[in-house]
């Protein structure tokens, strides 16, 4: 029990810089490990949600605006297009099938976009799984002045089956920019977990033919979302459009646009990630620092205990151990630094974009980290330690005339 007791005696006796020191590593364990979830998770969210669709089909633009546009609905519309492209997409034998969609429009900064009822009858937005309304409704119909709230929408809407609303031009919220036409909500969407679920859906007409739009663009789409019949019909299509034609843009395929984005932003994981290396060094020199600063005025009390029969290696073992308690103490606070991180940074990225990030998802970052933070903090304890191994005992213990 000398031991222990020798690693409680002096973490109580130096409590506050404990307590600092292992509030450092605290941070820095639980900014590593949320940098590290939310980039995993986030990728693989984004990609597997894209995956409904294969292609999306808009104008002459950004492949990239169009996939964030038609699927994750953050992006303005490069263009329109004309019913007639879309009629084309949709009776292509290589396109299995084929969903328009027409933007332009708010519900107090949520974004409504008009679409077909077979978006929510025939398309699966993940392997298995059909959209549903929760609590009774209906869908629209194909002409109607209805709607169909996203789950998200609808609760910081406030919204429920019956409400009726006026959309708001544009795609920032604008008071003065009311439209005259009323809606009906028919339907709430059960949780999908998807960017669907901030959205509040209506007919693709009732975008088309609302009061302040284009006359001329009464029958235009924004975009059209494609599910192709066969993987090979994408790159054919690719070559159809992007390659020989210059009037449209097919954004295929869609998972791989997404993996490039995330590609293209990995840096800013990265600058993230040196952050937390940094205050981890940071903390791993504190403890050092605080032990070793320590070792003058407990130098009598290890003289003591080494003329009382322990050993060099037991007083070198129990500052390692000191040094390596204050990190693993650290590393214990770090998990409700990464809950709450981890929490925060989910609900942004839900109402952004619609993704849901799992808070009590597991990894293996999630031990490896707390295990590596402890153990560097039980590296910078080895300094002090070998300086309380070399503590000379006569000359400590020796009357000061």
């Amino acid at each position: 029990m000398t031991l222990p007791l020798i690693i409680y005696r002096s973490l109580r006796q130096h409590a506050l810089s404990t307590l600092i020191t292992a509030g450092s590593i605290a941070l820095a364990c639980g900014l590593l490990m949320t940098v590290w979830m939310v980039k995993t998770q986030a990728q693989a969210a984004f990609v597997s949600t894209s995956t409904a669709f294969d292609a999306v089909l808009g104008a002459r633009g950004s492949k990239l605006q169009l996939v964030l546009n038609g699927i994750f609905h953050l992006e303005a519309s490069p263009g329109n297009l004309a019913w007639a492209d879309y009629e084309f997409i949709r009776k292509h034998p290589a396109v299995k099938t084929a969903i328009p969609i027409a933007v332009g429009d708010n519900l107090r900064g949520y974004r409504i976009v008009g679409t077909v009822p077979e978006l929510f009858t025939n398309v699966e937005y993940a392997p298995g799984k059909k959209y549903a309304l929760s609590g009774g409704g209906k869908i629209f119909a194909d002409a109607s002045r209805e709607a169909i709230a996203g789950s998200f929408a609808a609760e910081r809407l406030g919204l429920k089956v019956g409400d009726t609303f006026n959309p708001f031009h544009g795609l920032a919220f604008d008071e003065k920019n009311q439209h005259a036409e009323v809606f009906t909500v028919t339907g709430i969407l059960a949780p999908t977990n998807t960017p669907a679920d901030k959205v509040v859906w209506i007919p693709i007409k009732g975008v088309q033919t609302m009061s302040g739009h284009d006359p001329k663009a009464a029958t235009d789409v924004s975009a059209v979302l494609i599910q192709l019949r066969a993987a090979t019909a994408g790159f054919m299509l690719d070559m159809m459009i992007n390659k020989q034609g210059n009037r449209m843009t097919l954004a295929y395929p869609v998972g791989a646009i997404m993996t490039e984005l995330f590609g293209k932003i990995s840096w800013f994981d990265r600058v993230l990630a040196l952050v937390a290396y940094l205050v981890a060094l940071v903390a791993a020199g504190s403890v050092l620092a605080s032990i070793y600063n320590s070792m003058s005025a407990r130098q009598r009390d290890l003289a003591i205990l080494r003329a009382l029969g322990a050993r060099r290696r037991t007083i070198f073992g129990a500052v390692v151990a000191e040094a390596a308690c204050i990190g693993a103490l650290g590393a214990a606070a770090g998990f409700g630094i990464y809950f709450a991180l981890m929490a925060g940074v989910a609900e942004v990225i839900r109402a952004q974009t619609g993704v849901v990030l799992n808070v009590t998802a597991g990894h293996a970052v999630l031990w490896v980290c707390p295990l590596v933070m402890t153990a560097l903090c039980a590296l910078g304890g080895a300094v002090p330690a070998l300086k309380a191994y070399r503590t000379p005992v006569a000359e400590t213990l020796a009357p000061v005339s």
